[in-house]
């Protein structure tokens, strides 16, 4: 069996889907064995795994594709072969590859099976003679809003043609089903996090934590998301802030990190007119591996968002031992359990207020932060792909 990774879409690494890919492909199994064609079959009467796979010497090689500049971006030092087609730069002109060549690309290649990790963004219409794989890691009714009617239908012709659906989150997948989308071929498997990278650090007594480009001053408290809309909760989040200084006295600085967006320059007003304004710190696109030492060194990450449909950032910041405060809207008291302290992120007060405790009641903190870690152990890439695996097997047996 041959796997076909579709890198189209995903930002050169740069964003969430991009990240999907680089650590669904670093977290293949080591003994994956190479597609040839005389490849023993498994019994069609059973559900067969991975474990199954190997056991029984099932040929399985995975393949990325994509344009020639993202040939090395997604290189984990895995064995993994990248194949290239010549393209324009542009959604515009990816979308019509996708509607127009895709299907011959696949036959030319022998892909029995295609990974669609930006199917929100690219996915052909019809999927003839292979095993389509969505992946819908967003709020996909969200997506689409501002998106032409003719690609939004494309997308969900593309959605109810292709054979699996994979959704991140329950949250997820009830989107789909409202967007019409068949409810069997929906299957959630939640992704997983780097625990290499996230991990709780007990070694940090310094009174700086030095992230280059910055060294910022602790205690502070984090929020990593961009500055893309009023439903991150950025301005709700500062005035929050503000009264947590009225209410405390306390030395505590607010770092907001991540990429501006159509909503940065009023989130910027607000920031600069506030009477905190030096205490509050935007600090623009940060790597995503220098998140996990910014994570480490906080007081507590805090996540108002109320649209997300994973919030893998809280589960990073909860392996990192470290509280997470966050809305209890979206896909986040899924993905969070019990751990985190949950807020209205309409309700300023409430917030300062989980805000004041989290740093004020010693037993509350600790008791948070080892759940946290507990609970953040159960989300792992390995575990990700292995179930990702086992579906597409069974689905293609």
């Amino acid at each position: 069996m041959k796997i076909g990774i579709d890198t189209f879409g995903c930002d050169h690494g740069k964003s969430g889907l991009g990240s999907y890919i680089s650590y669904f492909v670093s977290n293949l199994p080591s003994d994956l064995v190479q597609f040839n064609k005389e490849a023993t079959t498994i019994n069609a009467d059973t559900e067969p795994t991975v474990e199954d796979a190997l056991d029984k010497k099932l040929k399985i090689k995975v393949e990325l594709f994509g344009i020639e500049e993202d040939r090395y971006v997604y290189n984990s030092g895995q064995a993994i072969n990248y194949t290239s087609t010549p393209m324009i730069e542009n959604l515009k002109a990816e979308r019509l590859w996708h509607n127009t060549k895709i299907t011959k690309f696949i036959k030319k290649n022998n892909y029995d099976v295609v990974i669609y990790p930006a199917a929100s963004r690219v996915l052909p219409v019809k999927f003839k003679n292979h095993l389509g794989v969505a992946i819908i890691n967003s709020i996909l009714s969200n997506d689409l809003e501002n998106e032409s009617s003719s690609f939004r239908k494309k997308i969900l012709k593309g959605l109810k043609n292709i054979q699996i659906i994979i959704a991140s989150s329950n949250f997820v997948r009830n989107d789909l089903i409202k967007l019409g989308l068949e409810e069997k071929k929906i299957k959630v498997i939640h992704s997983g996090i780097d625990h290499k990278l996230f991990y709780q650090r007990l070694d940090l007594d310094s009174d700086i934590v030095d992230v280059k480009p910055f060294a910022i001053k602790r205690p502070y408290f984090v929020y990593g998301s961009s500055l893309s809309s009023p439903e991150k909760k950025h301005i709700e989040l500062i005035h929050a802030f503000e009264r947590f200084k009225k209410n405390t006295g306390l030395p505590h600085r607010l770092v907001l990190a991540g990429n501006d967006g159509p909503y940065a320059e009023e989130i910027h007003k607000v920031a600069f007119n506030s009477e905190y304004a030096s205490d509050i710190f935007l600090i623009g696109f940060f790597p995503h591996e220098s998140f996990a030492k910014l994570y480490a060194g906080a007081e507590a990450c805090l996540f108002p968002s109320v649209n997300e449909g994973v919030g893998l950032p809280i589960l990073e910041a909860m392996a990192c031992g470290i509280p997470v405060l966050c809305s209890d809207k979206g896909a986040l008291k899924e993905i969070g359990g019990n751990a985190p302290i949950y807020f209205d992120s309409d309700n300023p007060d409430q917030i300062a207020s989980c805000m004041q405790k989290i740093v004020e009641d010693k037993d509350m903190r600790d008791s948070c932060i080892s759940d946290s870690v507990i609970w953040a152990n159960e989300f792992n890439w390995e575990t990700t792909v292995r179930q990702t695996l086992n579906l597409i097997i069974n689905a293609h047996k």
